[in-house]
């Protein structure tokens, strides 16, 4: 198959799009990989993964837009995918969405698919031309507006995953409620919801049990979280023992990746079961 590497333009997103000879255009996801930011194949694959399943359920065919390939490149060959426009959208829209260049490349696959999909058998005037350009430039501006507005939260979470203090998850319901704030206006955080959530990725016991949230066996050998005594007094003036859950900064990166993943692809903290299953 003879291919064309198309030269670099403004965008280093364009500099990688490759042409057949039929003149179909599409990119390499190994080459897509390293112009946003990962490191490893499999991470990136996940999100290919991820593409995939949107793909299918949008009822596009799956094989045509993400081509199985093999990438030579001096060494061992190494398994990638030749992606279609509609298809790297995909990829990025499922991609780390803490990477300022994954922000960048949402926004140029989103212009340049809605310019395929919009485009005129007729060439475009110098004022259209001047209109799409300025779409684009506003949206890129406000993506780039975004991930600024995130960075204080994503350093703030990657600062405690770091640290050796501990935290509760009402704390991290706290944060969470400030998260969905600044980037899903209209969505409702509940501590409830929260709570469930961290019982449903296995920190903590829920239900109707003397054990009610407290952490569980898995969680305290994973060093997910730490059990904490608290003694009280009762209206009598007897002495009780309650044993609460704290986070360590591995347990609280944990539940946050799964309430933000949950967040971008459901809309909800805590998404019925059949809804993650489907």
């Amino acid at each position: 198959m003879t291919v064309s590497i198309v030269p670099q333009t403004e965008s280093p997103f364009d500099s990688i799009r490759q042409v057949r000879a039929d003149g179909s255009e599409f990119w390499s996801a190994r080459d897509l990989m390293a112009a946003v930011g990962y490191d490893r194949w499999e991470n990136f694959a996940n999100a290919i993964d991820k593409a995939k399943a949107s793909c299918k359920a949008q009822g596009h065919n799956v094989a045509d837009l993400f081509r199985d390939a093999t990438k030579k490149s001096g060494g061992r060959p190494q398994a990638d995918v030749e992606l279609a426009r509609f298809a790297a959208y995909l990829v990025m829209m499922n991609g780390d969405p803490r990477k300022p260049e994954i922000a960048m490349a949402q926004g140029y696959f989103a212009v340049k698919t809605r310019e395929a999909e919009t485009a005129k058998p007729e060439q475009l005037t110098e004022i259209e031309v001047a209109e799409r350009y300025l779409a684009a430039l506003k949206e890129r501006n406000a993506l780039a507006a975004k991930v600024e507005a995130d960075r204080p939260l994503v350093a703030q979470a990657e600062t405690f995953r770091q640290a050796d203090g501990l935290r509760t998850v009402g704390d991290l319901a706290n944060d969470l409620k400030l998260h969905a704030a600044t980037n899903y206006p209209g969505v409702k955080v509940k501590r409830d919801d929260v709570f469930d959530l961290a019982g449903r990725v296995g920190l903590l016991i829920r239900g109707n049990t003397v054990r009610h949230n407290q952490p569980t066996a898995r969680a305290i050998e994973a060093r997910w979280v730490r059990p904490k005594e608290t003694v009280y007094e009762d209206s009598q003036g007897r002495s009780h023992a309650k044993i609460g859950t704290r986070l360590t900064p591995k347990g609280y990166g944990r539940l946050w990746d799964a309430a933000v993943n949950n967040l971008r692809e459901h809309g909800t903290v805590l998404p019925e079961i059949k809804e993650i299953a489907g």
